[in-house]
């Protein structure tokens, strides 16, 4: 199904508007038949995080959606933001800033349990209708320098798109030992949340 195709259950006159370009959020709506526009917006997501000032993970994942949802200014279609927050041991980290941060990032989650935060904001008209916040926790088994390097190698600058420097659905797989939360809320959308919200609102045939 591509983005704009027909949907037998959705009952808005415009598809849905994915404020972020996310290939895993895009896959997830692709994939429960939500017809969506996927587009990039400009918020400054590291000068938020330093106005915040905030020690709460959920926090910050939740302010960044409200702030993309709202960073689309339209009349009627509804628009869903989203972001993604890691933590661990008292620290809070977003996408690596280049592959040196994402080597580093990896040898500290090396061995531990870490904690995923995503939230998701709905707006309607400018206005938030709906926001929630889904998390997952992860375990990373021991790591060696030369699976890191080679990991890092294969996926490129990919690392540098989501927290914790891995997309689970492909070679991210390999890092971990066990992970505990639904599929979706690990790929950055916590769906079934979102699916219920959209019901509510009745743009989702119940």
């Amino acid at each position: 199904m591509s983005e704009h195709s027909a949907s037998p259950f959705w009952r808005e006159s415009a598809p849905l508007i994915l404020a972020s370009k996310s290939a895993g959020r895009r896959q997830a709506l692709q994939h429960v038949g939500i017809p969506f526009e996927s587009i990039s917006v400009d918020v400054d997501e590291r000068a938020i995080e330093s106005q915040l000032n905030a020690s709460d993970a959920d926090t910050i994942a939740a302010t960044l959606a409200r702030a993309k949802a709202l960073a689309i200014a339209v009349q009627g279609p509804l628009v869903l933001g989203a972001d993604q927050v890691a933590s661990c041991e008292g620290r809070i980290f977003g996408k690596p800033v280049d592959m040196r941060a994402a080597e580093a990032l990896l040898r500290f989650l090396s061995g531990r349990r870490h904690r995923l935060h995503s939230a998701i904001a709905l707006a309607r008209d400018g206005a938030v209708i709906f926001e929630t916040v889904g998390v997952a926790d992860l375990t990373m088994r021991s790591l060696s320098d030369e699976f890191i390097a080679a990991y890092l190698a294969a996926i490129g600058e990919k690392a540098l798109t989501s927290a914790g420097a891995y997309q689970i659905e492909g070679l991210g797989a390999q890092l971990f030992s066990k992970v505990e939360g639904d599929y979706w809320t690990i790929m950055g959308l916590p769906l079934l949340a979102l699916l219920e919200a959209l019901r509510r609102e009745g743009a989702l045939l119940s």
